[in-house]
């Protein structure tokens, strides 16, 4: 109870931040860096240096309440099937913009749902993104799965073309927790999809969970731990739900007084740690938990824990090319979204041009506030010795210093390390705020709890 109180006095239940998976967040991408920029980006790229690729796929059958992902319904393959056209003509583009010899360290297919594609159509695109950005040798291949919408077909389709990891949705097992998400899901129907994958020799499995859904309590909580812990994936992913529903329209059909007030969504979150801690996972970063020996939790006892669009990674591509519609690209110079709309990112790609729409122009001090709040995210600790090899990086001793005295228990500093301690890491989007030049942007963030 003392550490609540006192997280309650630091703000923690009254804050709206961002989630920092970039720096600056997206929301301070502006419409002057787009295409021109995105192919000076893409023309600059070192072809002995791997690029990571993430698709974004943004078709569901089915459009759950909670998601606040660009996504659209479709009851048929026919827009999803000229969709694949484009983004085979967006390929082209990159083909005649990338230097010759670029390889591809990590492929992530996202959505949206991008086990909507029959088996034909994951081969032909991940036949037409490895034409054009062939694999590097240790390449990796990811794919977000709706165990509702997959079967052994498409599993089968996905291991052929090198699916080394599925990251399977299941948010909340309760029935009325998921009738209140539209997103009907049962633990059957999961579980024959991880068997399928397991016979299929995916080994990597993630599973992503949701606190502070609609009805959600610590009894129905529980039962979808101990639901999750019978499919034992190597990772889990738990993520407090964002009811942004000016921004997310679908989210006007979860009634206000069905969510966890601010304090309860924190113990779910809370109760959930603790029962993966003893299952034998170890938490990772701020929301993330795995085995000893999965990847992920050796990159972050490494230091090698990153933040990427995706959330945590172990990827160490230093670029991120987006492909599709939203897709956002990553550049040591900065930031490129390509057309949030699927039917603007069409009209874009058939005028032949890349479909970047927006972005952000890194400055030097951008990489410096960069450098510490994913320090903050990725390892709670900023070491200034490294900090420090950047120009500009006294400009920040005033904002370690607030930190250090405004978190008085919760930050402290010994030499040149300021660490957050265990009973304040709750607070560490708040603390890495502190350093977000655009924190005066006008949007509307997720809770910090």
């Amino acid at each position: 109870m003392e550490q609540l109180a006192n997280l309650r006095r630091l703000g923690l239940f009254d804050a709206r931040v961002p989630r920092y998976t970039s720096y600056p967040p997206a929301t301070a991408f502006n419409t002057q860096t787009g295409q021109e920029f995105q192919t000076q980006c893409l023309k600059a790229l070192d072809p002995a240096t791997p690029v990571s690729v993430y698709a974004h796929i943004p078709f569901c059958e089915r459009l759950c309440w909670f998601c606040a992902c660009r996504t659209q319904g479709t009851t048929t393959l026919k827009p999803v099937a000229h969709y694949l056209e484009i983004v085979k003509q967006e390929l082209e583009h990159l083909r005649a913009t990338l230097p010759e010899g670029v390889q591809m360290g990590q492929l992530h297919w996202g959505g949206g749902t991008p086990t909507i594609l029959p088996a034909d159509m994951i081969r032909t695109l991940a036949q037409a993104i490895k034409d054009v950005i062939p694999p590097a040798p240790d390449f990796s291949f990811s794919v977000e799965i709706d165990p509702t919408l997959v079967d052994d077909s498409k599993i089968a389709a996905l291991a052929e073309m090198g699916m080394t990891r599925a990251s399977i949705g299941i948010q909340d097992f309760a029935p009325d927790v998921q009738a209140a998400i539209g997103r009907e899901q049962s633990f059957e129907d999961t579980k024959a999809c991880v068997d399928s994958l397991r016979r299929a020799g995916i080994t990597s499995l993630n599973a992503d969970l949701v606190y502070g859904l609609p009805y959600q309590d610590t009894v129905k909580l529980a039962d979808t731990i101990e639901k999750v812990r019978l499919l034992d994936p190597d990772r889990i992913a738990l993520f407090g739900y964002a009811h942004v529903p000016t921004f997310s329209k679908r989210q006007k059909l979860i009634p206000d007084a069905s969510l966890p007030g601010e304090e309860a969504r924190f113990l779910l979150a809370q109760q959930a740690a603790r029962a993966f801690k003893t299952y034998g996972y170890e938490a990772i970063g701020i929301d993330h938990f795995g085995k000893p020996d999965d990847v992920l939790t050796l990159a972050s006892k490494a230091g090698h824990l990153r933040r990427n669009f995706q959330g945590y990674t172990d990827d160490s591509c230093p670029s991120l090319i987006g492909i599709g519609a939203s897709s956002i690209s990553q550049f040591a110079q900065g930031y490129v979204q390509n057309a949030s709309a699927t039917a603007a990112y069409i009209a874009r790609v058939e005028a032949g041009v890349l479909s970047g729409y927006r972005g952000y122009q890194m400055t030097a001090q951008d990489r410096l506030r960069a450098t510490a709040i994913n320090m903050l995210m990725c390892d709670f600790e900023i070491d200034l010795d490294v900090l420090g090899t950047h120009a500009d990086a006294a400009d920040l001793a005033p904002i370690h210093a607030g930190i250090v005295a405004d978190f008085a228990g919760c930050v402290i500093q010994k030499g040149s390390k300021i660490t957050i301690t265990p009973e304040g890491r709750p607070l560490t989007r708040i603390i890495a705020q502190r350093y977000d030049g655009f924190s005066d942007i006008a949007a509307q963030y997720s809770q910090a709890s």
